[in-house]
């Protein structure tokens, strides 16, 4: 059969040949075109394709962070209700502590026992808050104002040159927790 177009396309006027040419490129532009057609809707389908998985991520990703940031908000919210549970249960014994003070200190006429017993109550409560990370400031008297740490109240002359700009008299005590002020000492400075 291949002999038979070889034999035929040989017979074939110029004109013929033209047509046929022309046949056959409209037949190759319609396969292309149909081709790419094809190409470009199957192309066009991927990015949607893409586009819903992008989107189906994106809700996805933005529930779970909706969902994370309710549940820490919620959990800060609980923390900070019961921040304070640790100190406060420590400090009930102490609240029991000053009741028997209280109910001793009724009967009692030695008023030295009476301040004894206070002062024992008193550093248990300190010695609490200490292990919590209170800390007063002390040694004051004698050191440079530190505006950092420190409310100055007043100044007052000096009562010697070498305690001009320094602290004279602590009014409050500070205090720190960890390190972070969380009571700036009240002081007199010298003028």
């Amino acid at each position: 059969m291949a002999e038979k177009e070889l034999f035929d396309d040989e017979h074939l006027t110029s004109e013929d040949q033209e047509v046929n040419q022309d046949e056959l490129s409209h037949e190759e532009h319609i396969t292309s075109d149909s081709k790419s057609d094809t190409s470009e809707l199957s192309q066009e389908e991927k990015l949607q394709r893409e586009v819903s998985e992008l989107k189906d991520k994106y809700l996805r990703l933005y529930s779970e962070f909706e969902n994370y940031r309710r549940r820490t908000s919620k959990e800060r919210l609980d923390l900070i209700k019961t921040a304070s549970q640790d100190l406060m249960i420590e400090i009930i014994p102490v609240i029991d502590d000053f009741e028997r003070a209280f109910k001793a200190s009724e009967n009692e006429d030695n008023p030295i026992k009476v301040r004894d017993g206070n002062h024992l109550v008193f550093h248990k409560f300190v010695k609490i808050l200490e292990n919590k990370g209170l800390r007063p400031m002390v040694d004051l008297i004698g050191k440079n104002f530190d505006p950092d740490t420190q409310e100055a109240i007043t100044q007052i002359p000096s009562p010697t040159e070498g305690m001009k700009g320094k602290v004279i008299d602590v009014v409050e005590r500070g205090y720190t927790l960890g390190d972070k002020v969380i009571r700036y000492a009240k002081v007199v400075i010298g003028a």
